[in-house]
């Protein structure tokens, strides 16, 4: 059972030890559920393993915060423990101390400013497909209405605003099989795939100012398959590309800018996402900036789920307590003070004491 009168910081360390692998999060969800039903003022809904709550103020305005329940894998890094004003364990910063301070803004913000709807859901550190998130905008998207919404992923403390988007493709490089003893009588693909690299190594990306906020995108490769057989001349390389592009483009913009870039090569697109806006401009996300950000909000530099979000119409920011590069680590951790400091500035935006 989740005490939602405790201290964040011992709530969130209560979470951090219901384990919740991606696909395994129905007794943290359970948890949840329970202790949100026990708040009178909130109207609480179930689909699978997310669940929803949410005011009904009758308030001119409605603003989202979400955050994923489930972790990676456990690394023998539970239970969790304090060091030296830190709560180390699986899931500590990504995102489970988000989780605890939307817990507590949920039991003790009883008169927001705005409606409120709380989004705790599963599946976000898996295949897209399985996004507990996804789902909900499927089956019930009403859930997900608002005018404004934060995700309460790891941001140290910082707003970053909207994402990136983010595509793979496949380059193909053709060549002309021969035995290896005579090689000149091919072409060997592997060899011409130096083009590929030369171009990923001329290529410049963009830094565009998007909303105020400035992007850098990245063009990698991340994949080289190729080869027949340790005798044969290969006919065939293919380089998979990883393509990170700024919200001032779309995922049509993306491709058609990958196939200029690799022009005269095969090009095929096996994964794509698109960008969010940073959206900064709407009345409410304005005041989150100044309430939280201090009027600081920097661009998110990879995909996160602000991106579902817009797709909805609901412009959306990153923020949250913990250090995302300490993410999916043994030895993750949030600082104490950094999980005090959400909470403090979010009651603070959500009451209009700012």
């Amino acid at each position: 059972m989740l005490d939602l009168s405790s201290d964040v910081r011992d709530l969130t360390a209560a979470i951090v030890d219901i384990e919740s692998v991606s696909g395994d999060e129905r007794t943290l969800a359970d948890a949840v559920e329970a202790a949100l039903r026990g708040c009178s003022h909130l109207t609480v809904e179930r689909d699978g393993d997310s669940v929803v709550a949410r005011t009904d103020l009758g308030r001119s305005r409605r603003v989202v915060i979400a955050g994923h329940l489930d972790t990676v894998p456990v690394a023998g890094n539970l239970p969790s423990r304090i060091e030296q004003g830190r709560l180390y364990g699986c899931g500590t910063s990504d995102m489970k101390s988000g989780v605890a301070v939307q817990l507590k803004l949920a039991a003790t913000v009883t008169e927001p400013v705005h409606d409120v709807t709380y989004v705790f859901y599963d599946c976000e550190e898996i295949d897209a497909e399985r996004n507990g998130l996804r789902r909900l905008a499927a089956h019930n998207p009403q859930w997900l209405t608002g005018d404004f919404a934060v995700l309460m992923e790891p941001t140290g403390g910082q707003i970053e605003g909207g994402c990136q988007g983010t595509m793979r493709v496949e380059v193909t490089v053709r060549g002309e099989r021969a035995h290896s003893a005579r090689s000149w009588m091919g072409r060997n693909a592997i060899h011409d795939a130096g083009r590929v690299l030369d171009v990923l190594r001329s290529y410049e990306p963009r830094r565009p100012v998007v909303e105020g906020l400035e992007y850098h995108e990245g063009l990698n490769a991340v994949f080289v398959r190729g080869g027949v057989a340790g005798n044969v001349i290969p006919d065939e390389c293919v380089v998979t590309v990883n393509y990170r592009f700024a919200p001032d483009r779309s995922v049509a913009a993306a491709e058609a800018h990958l196939r200029e870039v690799f022009a005269g090569f095969e090009v095929q697109v096996t994964d794509a996402a698109a960008p969010a806006r940073p959206g900064l401009d709407h009345p409410a996300a304005e005041a989150f900036v100044r309430a939280v950000g201090e009027g600081h909000a920097r661009a998110k530099l990879g995909w996160t789920d602000v991106a579902r979000m817009s797709e909805l119409g609901v412009p959306a920011v990153n923020y949250g307590p913990g250090d995302p590069t300490l993410a999916h680590t043994k030895d993750e951790y949030v600082t104490l003070t950094e999980i005090v400091r959400a909470e403090q500035r979010m009651t603070v935006w959500l009451t209009g004491n700012g």
